[in-house]
C-alpha cells in the first residue's frame, strides 16, 4: 500500500500502482455492471497500471475476471454475467500489506499481491450502497469514488432528497413508502400519492439504472407499478412528474482543497414514440434510442446555475471521486434537483463520460484521473 502522501512512482520492487477492477455483484444491475468493465478494462492504461479484474458472482463470490471482455454486450442473446468458480478471491492482510489471494479447497493458497487502489465497478446495492466501500474501509484500501456515508446517502433516494433540502436544494413533491406503511395501509398511500396528481414515477428506493421503475398515469394503475417496483426493493419514492427538461452535470472531485470540478450540463433526449421516458433499454440495449447534447441548449446563466448546484449537491452528501447529478429545468427556468449518482453508469456511451469527453476529459484520462484521486486519497475518517 501507499504510505500517506508519497508519490505513486517508485513503489516497492513495482514500478505500476496496482489496480483492482471490481465489477458484477449481487444486484439486479450486475449485467450493467459487466458492461461498465468492460468499457473501463479497454480503455485503461495498461503500461501505467497493472490491472486486476474481479468479478463478483451473483452469489456474492469473488472470481478473477476473464482477459477477454469482448463478449460482454447487453445487446447479445443473454446478458452478461460473472459465474462462480472453484477458486475464490479474498483481501487479506500478509507482511503488512493487503494482498490478493486466490484459494480453491484442498489447494494451497495463491498469493496475487499487493493491491494499491480498487476500483469498485459496482451499481445498485451490495456495491453502490457503502456496503462493499465499508468492506474497504476496514481493510484500510484505497478506492475510488464515494466512502460509505455518501454511498448510503446517494443510494438511497428517500433520504438524498432530505439531505438536499437540508443543503437548500430545491427537490420536487414526492411520497416514501415503507413496506410496512403498504402492507398495513395500502389506502393510505394511495390517498398520498393522489394528492401528488399524475403522472407519477413510482421507483425503488435504493435501486438504479432506472430497474423498477415505471410512470403512472392514473390511480388504477398505482398498484401494479407499486408491485413491480417492489421486486426490487420494498421501500419506495414516488415522485410527482415534473413538467421541465431533463438536464445532467457531470461532477469530478477537485484536486487536493481544489472545489469539485463540473462538467458542461448536458441534456438527454430519448427517441419518441419507443419509451416513455429514459428507461434502461434506451440507457443500454439500443444505441439510437437516445442522444445526449453537451452543453445543453439552455441560457448561459442557466448552465452556470446548474453546475454550481451540483457542487452543492455533491458536497451535500460528502461525495468524493465522482458523481452524476440530475435536475429538471422548467419551463419558468427553475431548476428542481432529481438525484446524484455516487457510483454513474460509466460505459463509453454513457452519460457520464460523454459530458466530460465533451467538456475537453476524454474517457482514459478520466480514469486515470479517478485512479489519481483514490491514491492521493487517505484511508479512515476523513
Amino acid at each position: 500500500m501507499l504510505e500517506e502522501n508519497v508519490s505513486t512512482e517508485g513503489r516497492n520492487a513495482r514500478s505500476r500502482p496496482r489496480v483492482a477492477v471490481l465489477f458484477g455483484g449481487r444486484s439486479s444491475e450486475h449485467a450493467v455492471s459487466c458492461v461498465t468493465a468492460a468499457g473501463v478494462l479497454g480503455a485503461i492504461n495498461q503500461e501505467k497500471y497493472e490491472v486486476i479484474p474481479i468479478g463478483i458472482a451473483k452469489t456474492g463470490q469473488w472470481v478473477l475476471g476473464p482477459a477477454d471482455t469482448g463478449n460482454w454486450s447487453l445487446a447479445s442473446s443473454s446478458l452478461p454475467e460473472v459465474l462462480p468458480s472453484a477458486q475464490t478471491v479474498t483481501l487479506a492482510e500478509i507482511g503488512g500489506e493487503h494482498q490478493l489471494i486466490v484459494a480453491a479447497p484442498n489447494e494451497v493458497p495463491q498469493e496475487l499481491g499487493p493491491v494499491d487502489v480498487v476500483f469498485p465497478l459496482l451499481h445498485g446495492p451490495f456495491g453502490e450502497d457503502g456496503t462493499i466501500q465499508g468492506l474497504l474501509e476496514l481493510s484500510d484500501t484505497r478506492y475510488v469514488g464515494a466512502g460509505v456515508l455518501a454511498s448510503a446517502v446517494g443510494m438511497d433516494k428517500h433520504y438524498m432528497k432530505v439531505v438536499f433540502e437540508a443543503a437548500g436544494l430545491t427537490v420536487g413533491p414526492y411520497v416514501a413508502v415503507t413496506d410496512r406503511q403498504w402492507r398495513k395501509d395500502p389506502e393510505a398511500v394511495r390517498k398520498q400519492v393522489d394528492h401528488l396528481g399524475f403522472p407519477v414515477f413510482v421507483k425503488p428506493a435504493r435501486a438504479g439504472s432506472s430497474m423498477g421503475i415505471s410512470k403512472v398515469d392514473s390511480l388504477e394503475d398505482l398498484d401494479a407499478a407499486i408491485e413491480v417496483a417492489r421486486l426490487h426493493d420494498l421501500k419506495l419514492v414516488i415522485e410527482a412528474g415534473i413538467v421541465g427538461r431533463e438536464i445532467e452535470c457531470a461532477v469530478l472531485e477537485g484536486r487536493g482543497r481544489d472545489a469539485p470540478r463540473t462538467s458542461m450540463p448536458g441534456e438527454i433526449s430519448v427517441s419518441g414514440g419507443r419509451h416513455k421516458f429514459y428507461d434502461f433499454t434506451a440507457k443500454y440495449v439500443e444505441d439510437d434510442a437516445a442522444a445526449l447534447s453537451c452543453p445543453a441548449d439552455i441560457p448561459a446563466e442557466a448552465i452556470a446555475r446548474v453546475r454550481e448546484l451540483a457542487a452543492t449537491a455533491f458536497d451535500a452528501v460528502g461525495a468524493e471521486g465522482l458523481s452524476r447529478v440530475d435536475f429538471f429545468y422548467t419551463p419558468e427556468g427553475e431548476l428542481i434537483i432529481n438525484e446524484i449518482n455516487t457510483m454513474p453508469g460509466f460505459t463509453p456511451k454513457s452519460m457520464y463520460p460523454q459530458m466530460w469527453d465533451a467538456s475537453g476529459l476524454g474517457y482514459a484520462d478520466l480514469i486515470d484521473e479517478l485512479i489519481y484521486l483514490a491514491l492521493h486519497r487517505n484511508t479512515g475518517l476523513r
